[in-house]
């Protein structure tokens, strides 16, 4: 699949597990995996460090063919779930750290276009997320770039 805003084709990837069904050679409990994971979440970690601790540290390579259900869908039924999606989160701190350089740096016209880059990522995903249903109607990401050109 090509990049949003390069003229690039991205090869790197991950290769999933070929089969649905959970490995035969692991031996966590589904309770133990959700346990686990709610009690991450409730430290403050997000969703793919969460996936990334239960991989490492408890050998559990998806969450979904053990527990039947994503690992996002479990913290929301534990009321644990991050208020944004993540990769939207993501780009509104890198943003904000764009924004917090370019208030030192104003004549750093690369970085200008750079923050108008990833708002316009931004704006794209937020509408993804909120014909989904996952972003309520009224949630705005109010843009600065108007104010640093």
């Amino acid at each position: 699949m090509a990049r949003i805003h390069s003229h690039r084709h991205g090869k790197s990837h991950q290769t999933r597990p070929t089969s649905k069904a959970p490995p035969s050679w692991i031996t966590a409990k589904p309770e133990d995996v959700k346990a686990a994971a709610l009690k991450l979440a409730k430290e403050g970690v997000s969703p793919s460090r969460i996936g990334m601790v239960l991989r490492d540290d408890h050998g559990v390579p998806l969450v979904k063919p053990i527990l039947g259900k994503s690992l996002v869908e479990v913290l929301a039924e534990g009321k644990s779930a991050p208020k944004l999606p993540q990769d939207l989160q993501d780009l509104i701190d890198r943003a904000q750290r764009v924004q917090r350089h370019l208030q030192g740096h104003g004549s750093d016209r690369k970085n200008v276009h750079s923050l108008e880059l990833i708002e316009a990522k931004i704006y794209r995903l937020s509408k993804y997320y909120k014909e989904r249903g996952i972003l309520p109607q009224d949630f705005k990401y109010t843009a600065v770039v108007a104010q640093l050109a």
